[in-house]
């Protein structure tokens, strides 16, 4: 038997059409995306002094007349547009506070075209009026603040050359361009049956996989953030990552591991068939710092400012609450690929179960999630 070298129907829509499937639960219901980002916001918060004092080392350099912002994977909701804000409201008062007219404020929001794009335009006119409202009650002059939005892949080029003072990313780079190549066995049958992400069950060459794809992905972002960028202009990233080289680190994939569980069960009560569970994987990755800190090097444009990991718990004291938090945060996140792949129909059922799985193992152990902060600016 020759080696397979062509992905099975599954395998291949997955991989070409991640870019039109993945997009964050659109709207403002109860399952939505912007009705389940608390745990984001959570991490956002906790990181906000990185983040704005990069954006501030940014301007200080050159102190420009119009500060360009890009947010790369903006999604929709309540979190698109609080750190643009934040990092106005600073900039603004570092103004005042050297006596400078303070610059005119271009932010991009940038996300995959199937992003609920509208819902954050609708936002736009009251969050102008407030964040106006806010400075002017201080006394000041709200700075001018002018608002694109730039769909498209941030693993390929978006903007013009010289072009951005200041990028931020907040949970969105650990999503892959593509479900890695590699996954089938010489039959092309799936080698990570059961495991829809890499697990302690998984063979090596799931992980092997998983990293040569973030490899050439990362490096692609680098590569087009190099050329779209001010020289000494910032990055600030966000995502989720790994406290050890172990690829199957439990803060990584417990969750996953969860999700495949509950997928299983509907397997055993015939809802689903096993061999689409086993065909069935995420185009995630979290990395590890030192991962990152390789491909920037071997990339050569930037230097990294800051690189630590971190936990974040996700504890209430409320196992049950907890569990339909996280249960519903996955939902709006992964509802979209598992619609596409299994069908709406299984949607409520799916996660029906996954709370109550949830629960369980959180009234036993608590879960923390594995976090890395990364700031680059461009040294050539």
């Amino acid at each position: 038997m020759p080696p397979c070298t062509t992905p099975n129907t599954t395998e291949l829509v997955m991989i070409m059409d991640v870019e039109s499937i993945l997009h964050m639960k659109e709207g403002l219901g109860e399952t939505s995306y912007s009705q389940n980002s608390s745990l984001q916001k959570k991490s956002t918060e906790a990181m906000k002094h990185f983040i704005i004092d990069s954006a501030l080392a940014a301007y200080a350099f050159k102190t420009p007349e119009i500060f360009t912002i890009a947010d790369l994977g903006c999604s929709s909701g309540i979190n698109s547009l609080y750190l643009a804000e934040e990092i106005i409201k600073a900039i603004h008062e570092r103004s005042r506070q050297l006596e400078r007219l303070a610059p005119e404020f271009l932010v991009f929001l940038n996300d995959l075209p199937t992003n609920d794009f509208n819902a954050m335009f609708l936002s736009f006119p009251e969050f102008n009026m407030k964040f106006k409202a806010g400075i002017e009650l201080q006394g000041g002059s709200a700075p001018s603040v002018y608002l694109a939005g730039i769909p498209g892949s941030f693993y390929s080029r978006l903007f013009p050359g010289n072009s951005l003072d200041f990028i931020y990313s907040c949970y969105s780079l650990h999503w892959l361009s593509q479900v890695p190549l590699g996954l089938l066995d010489s039959d092309c049958k799936p080698i990570n049956k059961g495991n829809m992400y890499i697990s302690n069950t998984s063979p090596p060459a799931v992980s092997l996989a998983y990293f040569k794809q973030f490899q050439k992905d990362f490096s692609l972002f680098l590569k087009s953030r190099s050329v779209e960028l001010h020289f000494e202009g910032r990055i600030v990233i966000l995502m989720l990552g790994r406290r050890t080289e172990d690829h199957s680190d439990k803060c990584t994939t417990v969750l996953w591991e969860l999700l495949d569980q509950s997928l299983e069960i509907m397997v055993s009560q015939e809802i689903i068939d096993e061999e689409k569970v086993d065909a069935y994987n995420v185009p995630f990755y979290a990395p590890s710092a030192k991962e990152i800190k390789d491909e920037v090097h071997r990339e050569g444009s930037f230097v990294i400012d800051c690189i630590q990991a971190y936990e974040l718990s996700t504890s209430t004291g409320d196992p049950k609450e907890d569990a339909r938090i996280i249960s519903m945060a996955i939902r709006a996140i992964q509802e979209s690929m598992i619609s596409h792949h299994f069908g709406e129909a299984i949607i409520d059922t799916l996660f029906q179960i996954y709370s109550g799985l949830l629960s369980e193992f959180m009234v036993k152990e608590e879960i923390k999630s594995s976090h890395l902060l990364v700031i680059l600016r461009k040294s050539c």
